[in-house]
């Protein structure tokens, strides 16, 4: 932290001034460098004549030890100070200097430091001296004060900022499991004949997730209205005796992220299993490719699955009634740190334009679709990028989908289509092997 504020500078210049019109040939406001130390480093605020502000502690004491007229002989950057022809006896020189704490409520600030040349300081000065003292003393506290007020505040803004994004993340995952659950409801709701038992608690379930869905469109509304009061995201000072608020690394999966060797297909199945129920519903074709033997991949098994549900949903969404939503697993390819392994999902959608590409991954950009009748907040992509690249890994987007040359991937289509491709780290065989044989 700053010892002074640019006004509180402007405020010890003001009061160095009223000391040089009544005569002071040398002043200077020390603050300390840790607020309320005796102890501490002082450091100049403001001084007269202004290169006094660059003496060591050393240079002012021997100028405040005999008159002014002998140190200016010695000492640099005091030509302004007129010479004296008589060298003052210690009592003269005594009463011709003032070394004053800056002391409020038994807190000290620092120290002002004043000294003529051609005569004592009488009582009365020596009093509007002590005030000055004082005047610079209580608009340190203040300042100080305020500092840690704007600091504070700005740290509580830091923290609902991050907070707004916390909530906006975790609504957004909370969204596809709601619309698996409903469309669950209403696959049985269609199922079921009306005079069976089960009929009416289908019914319920597909009612209780309409007033989910209803829920959540109240907490977009009331976040939406808090983000007019948050703060861009700073890295204020921490404030003495305080530790900055801490939150959990990742809140979407409920832990801090564990890498650890899983089957993709594992990892796939029961997500696709909801998929398959949606696309019924929305009559989309979903199209499926596991190979049985691929090595496993080194991921946080509930953030992979956060990963593939965001992309799946924006396939099903995006995706015209006719449309095709395929998955592919089992890709390869090899770089420098090992092979990487890679879940393709690709649809029959209206595509990405290039404009809107590069923007794809930033927070509640929607860009084009921004302005049609599908709902989104523009969240899943930024979120699962986020959580891939904390698990060393990387997305892939393709738009049209020929681009990705997964040629056989969709079926022929007018759609541009876009391909996402999920990269991960494969797991070395050999240590793959040793863990596979330890759960036999």
């Amino acid at each position: 932290m700053l010892p002074a504020s640019d006004e509180l500078v402007a405020l010890c210049r003001s009061q160095v001034a009223l000391l040089t019109e009544v005569g002071a040939a040398l002043s200077i406001v020390y603050l300390s460098e840790k607020f309320g130390s005796t102890h501490d480093k002082l450091v100049p605020i403001t001084a007269y004549p202004e290169a006094a502000a660059t003496w060591e502690p050393e240079q002012v004491l021997a100028l405040l030890s005999r008159s002014l007229d002998a140190a200016s002989r010695r000492l640099p950057g005091v030509d302004s100070i007129e010479p004296q022809p008589a060298v003052l006896d210690e009592e003269a020189i005594a009463r011709q200097q003032m070394i004053l704490p800056l002391v409020h409520d038994e807190i000290v600030m620092g120290l002002l430091v004043t000294a003529r040349t051609d005569r004592p300081w009488s009582p009365q000065e020596t009093v509007e001296i002590e005030q000055i003292a004082q005047t610079i003393a209580i608009a340190s506290v203040m300042d100080q004060r305020a500092q840690w007020a704007e600091e504070d505040l700005a740290q509580q803004r830091q923290l609902q900022a991050r907070q707004h994004e916390i909530f906006d993340d975790l609504l957004h995952q909370f969204r596809n499991p709601l619309t698996a659950l409903r469309t669950f409801g209403k696959l049985l709701v269609r199922r079921l004949r009306p005079e069976d038992a089960n009929s009416e608690v289908a019914s319920g379930i597909v009612r209780e997730s309409d007033r989910l869905q209803e829920l959540l469109k109240q907490f977009d509304a009331a976040i939406d209205l808090g983000t007019a009061d948050v703060l861009p995201e700073t890295a204020p000072a921490q404030l003495p005796g305080q530790t900055a608020p801490a939150l959990p690394s990742s809140l979407l999966t409920g832990t801090a992220l564990k890498l650890e060797a899983h089957e993709i297909v594992t990892v796939l199945e029961p997500l696709l299993m909801s998929a398959g129920a949606i696309a019924q519903d929305r009559q989309l074709t979903l199209c499926v490719d596991l190979p049985l033997r691929v090595p496993p991949i080194v991921a946080d098994l509930k953030a992979l699955r956060e990963v593939i549900n965001n992309l799946l949903d924006n396939a099903l969404k995006y995706t015209p009634a006719g449309g095709t939503i395929s998955v592919r697993a089992g890709l390869q390819y090899t770089t420098q740190q090992g092979q990487m392994q890679g879940v393709a999902i690709a649809d029959t959608g209206p595509g990405i334009p290039a404009a809107d590409r590069s923007h794809l991954f930033e927070r509640h950009y929607r860009g084009v679709q921004a302005e049609g009748e599908i709902p989104g907040t523009g969240l899943g992509l930024a979120i699962a990028r986020d959580l891939i690249q904390q698990m060393q890994g990387d997305i892939q987007v393709f738009s049209p989908a020929h681009d990705s040359g997964l040629i056989d991937l969709l079926p022929p289509s007018d759609a541009p289509g876009t391909v996402f491709i999920v990269w991960l780290p494969e797991q070395p065989y050999s240590v793959a092997a040793i863990q596979m044989n330890k759960s036999q």
